[in-house]
């Protein structure tokens, strides 16, 4: 297959879903809205999913994006909650909130980071557990209870119809675009981006290379829980302030499909920004054409699991190729 056509297969296959959905019902077509609703509908996977191609990209794997989604957006609903029912929690307090959702973040990334990097364990298990860690500990900062901030915060961020309307997309869509250029730029242009694919591709080269393993590992990770906290700032605008610590479940599953559909090998070495936001952007495709068709959600939960398979039967078919 030409290179050419190997990036362009993400695309292809997305044109091809929806195509798929017209002919079963014309009479549903994907109207201007839908558009922006699975565009909005995208935006947590795809932040979490690019960040997640980084890790996939440097040889790792993060299973722990979902509870520390959670663990973020609680920490960014506590410093938002008012301290007393008659108190009016000022707007400059929300930057404090987001910092506390990216600071929280960058913790669990570096934690992460420092199991696999300095205990040398496996990414797969060390993320597991930590995966139960965060989930636990975000029920306990929470009181075990969703935690209220009394104001929708960001909301017309996350409206499909954008105010102003010039934006054309939602504003959050705009700031999904701008991460994802961002770590294609940081992957692509950058000393550091070709280190960790260098790493992903075989770490006894790049050891060999000089390459600083421990610092890059961590260093990976730690930006992937930074994004993870502003994917969770999304989150509790999508909830109208409401910071719930039994969320995203199974996040990084979609993470994980999304940027393997996209191209990432899940050995590590290669990962595409472009082809995981349309991963991305095809399992939002489903869940709304699915529901536009009447059908129930356990066949969109069929549908996504068996995407998944399909990709990671693709990139072990790739990987023997």
């Amino acid at each position: 297959m030409p290179q050419i056509a190997k990036k362009l297969l993400p695309v292809i296959t997305l044109l091809a879903a929806w195509l798929l959905f017209w002919a079963l019902r014309p009479d549903k077509p994907l109207t201007a809205l839908d558009f922006r609703t699975i565009l909005l509908q995208a935006s947590i996977v795809c932040i979490v999913a690019v960040a997640m191609t980084l890790v996939i990209a440097s040889g790792g794997i993060d299973l722990s994006v979902g509870s520390s989604v959670a663990l973020c957006g609680v920490a960014a609903g506590l410093v938002l909650m008012p301290r007393t029912p008659q108190e009016v929690v000022p707007d400059s307090r929300l930057w404090l909130a987001v910092l506390a959702a990216i600071c929280a973040g960058v913790a669990c990334g570096l934690y992460n980071g420092l199991l696999i990097a300095v205990l040398r364990l496996p990414p797969f298990i060390a993320t597991l557990g930590t995966l139960g860690f965060f989930r636990g500990f975000a029920k306990y900062a929470g009181g075990n209870n969703p935690v209220y901030t009394g104001r929708a915060w960001l909301s017309g961020w996350v409206q499909p119809t954008p105010s102003p309307s010039w934006l054309l997309l939602p504003p959050v869509v705009w700031l999904t675009l701008v991460i994802a250029l961002a770590i294609a730029a940081l992957m692509r242009f950058t000393a550091f981006g070709r280190q960790a694919l260098a790493i992903g591709d075989n770490e006894e080269a790049a050891r060999r290379c000089a390459v600083p393993i421990a610092a890059v590992k961590t260093a990976v990770y730690a930006i992937c829980g930074g994004l993870v906290g502003v994917a969770s700032i999304v989150q509790l605008a999508r909830l109208s302030g409401s910071a719930d610590p039994t969320i995203a479940i199974g996040l990084e599953l979609r993470a994980v499909a999304a940027a393997v559909v996209g191209g990432a090998a899940l050995s590590g070495g290669r990962g595409s920004i472009l082809g995981t936001v349309c991963g991305a952007l095809l399992m939002a495709l489903l869940d709304n054409r699915c529901t536009a068709l009447g059908w129930p959600n356990y066949v969109q939960e069929m549908v996504v699991g068996h995407i998944i398979i399909a990709a990671v039967a693709i990139d072990r078919i790739r990987g023997r190729r």
